[in-house]
């Protein structure tokens, strides 16, 4: 028997619907919901442990988001027929929830959760990666895990100047606006997009439209949750102290504000704060640390934190003696690496970026294969973020959710700067070198950099900028923070990034570790982040002022002709034998993608004769005469009723006796020779031989006729 589910529907107000329902699918998880708009279903779920491992001082929470192949009726490409490690796209929308989620449990709440996303049923017309937050929110609404307050997530794309709510692929393609946005009832907590060069204003427009399509959401998960008549489960809260954690902060924080109020580099500062905290430990007994140790280290960074966030709001001074809108000193460099393609070194304080370009055919497009996407980029960018560029030792372990994310928001950043005629594949790959706050915004400026060094006619140069927040809910004071410190992104409220160019806004990311964030903040942000890239801006533009004019001399060029369809195969050749000799003949790298009716050829090298005669070459195989134009052909060989003609290398035709001349010729050698050159009319095709017909005397003027002679006697008149 089929059990009975409980549902909500959501109305987007156009005709679409959102539907949650519980109850039939995975029951022994916590909590576990379906959620369908058109034809595409999600499937998440929800589990949480009932007791938190010991010494665990945050939430261990894991969300994860899977693309089933069946959901689209497809199978998984490649030599095993299945799914296997996550796609960037996973990676991105795992994170898109994460960011959510996490700062909305409680505080003291370290209990092992995992949130599990899967989507099963595919529609063309609905963009799943929009409906997961709303998925693991209403997942764990369902359940007695202690998530007390419900987000959702939206896509928001304007069409036309109107704003719409998840839409399609179609209406995508046709926005200016690509912005994801998860909030829960009363604030926004997370941004990400990207958008064509809209103004602040715009940006918040968009944000304040989402969030009400949000708002619907979450009451939708508060009425399923009530029908239920559910309770949340008791939990074990985190242990406190309160006598140790007066003796910390009484022995702690003055120093600490001390400290922090002297700009200090970050090693040095570090150094100072550990020799503080080696103070407060030496108050306690050996029994006392071997006990209590991790309670004092919890209270001692408590402390930290206070210090540090009230020097910023009581006098304005940050850790490295900056200003709230000052932004830190900033060098810049190109063409830095000889051998490369394009590069640049962008350093901003203790952050800095390496960046190199490397440009291909679309033959080394990356390719994307996903249940929800198929297509291909000729425009991607690679983060990476070696440990030593926080001057640490770590484990390598293949390519972080980090690294996906940050390498993602500045790819989004530039993309719309690369002209859609751009014949090259174009890989950017960013090397963090340090890292003190906002290496994202970095790659960004180096990325931006190593396109104009690399010789890309990049339509605006892109500069980024990270803005954080100290706020206190007790007091109403706040603080916007221009070009945040690693420590202000860890101990601050907000971390909010934004790159653009002179006209207005390419991309975004914001995330929220507050509830109640005010609209007017964030329009505060948003101004000081536009001073700031302007500031970059400006120095970006003293390094290079325009990208190069040409690409450098070790970089491939690339030429692209079309060709007729038919002529594909001629070029190729039996097996790829023509394609392959030419390419060994003449250094270079040829590929052909067959569109519609004709054949794009890229002629890719760095020897411009090499690449002259591959374009000659191919010039050659597809040669074919038009009725009526004149050609320079030579003679290739003399026979007793003509002479063969070659218009280019293998392709001949027969130049008949009869149409040397208007006057009869007897001999062809009369008039030819071997190795002549003569201009010929290309006649079409001989409808009596069915063979192609020149002609050297059609360009020759028609002698006049001759008149007859009237030999009869003339009357005389009479």
């Amino acid at each position: 028997m089929i059990p009975k589910v409980t549902k909500e529907i959501i109305d987007l107000g156009d005709g679409r619907s959102i539907s949650i329902e519980t109850g039939k699918l995975a029951k022994q998880a916590d909590g576990s919901v379906v959620v369908r708009m058109g034809d595409c279903m999600l499937l998440a779920t929800a589990v949480s442990a009932r007791t938190a491992n010991p010494g665990v001082d945050f939430l261990p929470l894991t969300v994860d988001y899977r693309e089933k192949f069946s959901a689209a009726g497809r199978f998984p490409g490649g030599f095993f027929k299945r799914e296997a490690r996550p796609s960037d796209q996973e990676i991105l929308t795992m994170r898109l929830v994460d960011r959510c989620l996490r700062p909305l449990f409680p505080d003291d709440y370290h209990a092992e959760t995992q949130v599990m996303i899967s989507l099963m049923s595919y529609d063309e017309n609905v963009m799943p990666d929009a409906l997961a937050g709303l998925a693991a929110s209403a997942a764990l609404a369902v359940s007695d895990i202690p998530f007390y307050n419900y987000i959702s997530e939206v896509r928001v794309a304007r069409v036309d100047g109107q704003f719409v709510i998840n839409p399609s692929k179609e209406q995508l393609d046709a926005s200016d606006i690509d912005m994801m946005i998860g909030a829960s009832k009363d604030s926004v907590c997370m941004v990400e997009g990207e958008m064509k060069e809209i103004s602040e204003l715009e940006m918040i427009e968009a944000i304040k439209f989402a969030h009400e399509a949000i708002k619907a959401q979450i009451v939708a998960q508060e009425k399923m949750r009530a029908a239920l008549n559910l309770t949340y489960r008791e939990y074990e809260p985190e242990e406190t102290d309160v006598e140790i954690e007066k003796i910390v902060h009484d022995a702690a924080y003055a120093k600490l504000y001390d400290i922090a109020s002297h700009a200090s580099a970050k090693s040095e500062r570090g150094e100072k704060f550990a020799e503080v905290y080696e103070e407060v430990k030496a108050l306690f007994s050996e029994e006392d640390l071997e006990e209590k140790g991790e309670l004092i280290g919890v209270y001692f960074k408590k402390t930290q934190k206070e210090a540090v966030r009230n020097l910023i709001l009581d006098q304005g001074i940050r850790l490295d003696g900056r200003k709230t809108t000052e932004i830190r000193p900033i060098w810049s460099e190109v063409d830095y690496l000889p051998s490369v393609h394009g590069s640049s070194i962008f350093t901003r304080g203790e952050t800095q970026a390496l960046a190199t370009v490397t440009l291909g055919t679309s033959r080394d497009a990356n390719i994307i294969d996903l249940p929800s996407e198929q297509g291909e980029e000729k425009f991607y960018l690679h983060y990476n973020f070696p440990p030593f560029s926080t001057g640490e030792a770590k484990p390598l372990r293949g390519t972080s959710r980090r690294e996906v994310g940050h390498g993602n928001l500045a790819q989004r950043a530039l993309k719309n700067m690369i002209p859609a005629d751009c014949p090259y594949t174009i890989r950017l790959v960013s090397d963090v070198l340090e890292s003190n706050g906002s290496s994202s915004m970095a790659t960004v400026c180096a990325g931006t950099l190593a396109l104009m060094d690399a010789g890309i006619q990049i339509e605006k140069p892109v500069s980024g900028i990270a803005m954080g927040l100290i706020s206190d809910a007790k007091t109403g004071r706040w603080a916007v923070l221009s070009d945040i410190l690693g420590d202000e992104d860890h101990l601050g409220d907000m971390d909010f990034k934004v790159t653009g160019t002179n006209d207005g806004i390419t991309a975004c990311q914001m995330d929220i570790k507050i509830e109640g964030l005010a609209y007017e903040i964030m329009e505060q942000a948003l101004k000081q982040a536009h001073d700031g890239r302007m500031h970059i801006l400006g120095l970006l533009q003293e390094t290079i002022a325009t990208p190069n004019a040409t690409v450098k001399p070790k970089a491939p060029k690339i030429v692209t002709v079309t060709i007729p369809k038919d002529f594909i195969g001629a070029v190729i050749g039996p097996g790829g034998k023509n394609i392959q000799a030419l390419q060994a003949e003449t250094g270079t790298t040829i590929v052909i993608n067959e569109e519609g009716d004709f054949g794009v050829i890229e002629v890719l090298g760095t020897d411009q004769d090499g690449m002259d005669k591959a374009l000659a070459s191919i010039s050659n195989t597809t040669f074919s005469p038009v009725e009526g134009e004149t050609y320079h052909v030579k003679v290739v060989k003399m026979l007793d009723f003509g002479a063969v003609v070659e218009f280019v290398p293998g392709k001949e035709t027969l130049l008949h006796v009869s149409e040397l001349d208007w006057k009869r010729i007897e001999n062809v050698s009369d008039v030819l020779k071997l190795g002549d050159e003569l201009d010929v009319k290309y006649m079409g095709i001989d409808p009596k031989t069915k063979k192609a017909k020149v002609s050297r005397k059609a360009l020759m003027p028609r002698p006049p006729k001759t008149e007859k002679k009237d030999n009869a006697p003339k009357q005389e008149s009479k």
